[in-house]
């Protein structure tokens, strides 16, 4: 293996999903300013928009999460064309 291509500063990093509030916790070396606290310990904060606890596939549920309203500007650019 090639020496000093890794990253040195691995630590725990708690991740959190937005649209149930999930949060878990793993080694990494992503960098954030924002802090959590679980458990009693402070972790610094990655947010995720969408996660194995809320993605349809992991779920078996199918919904429709709509985060910045691609739907409605979809409908409203497409609107001229419907019959």
């Amino acid at each position: 293996m090639k020496k000093e291509i890794h990253p040195e500063n691995y630590r725990v990093v708690a991740f959190k999903d937005m649209s149930n509030d999930e949060v878990f916790l793993t080694k990494s070396t992503a960098n954030t300013r924002e802090t959590i606290e679980v458990e009693g310990e402070t972790y610094p904060l990655v947010k995720l928009e969408i996660s194995r606890a809320s993605h349809p596939f992991y779920t078996g549920k199918s919904k429709l999460v709509d985060t910045a309203g691609r739907i409605d500007k979809f409908k409203n650019k497409y609107k001229k064309f419907a019959k």
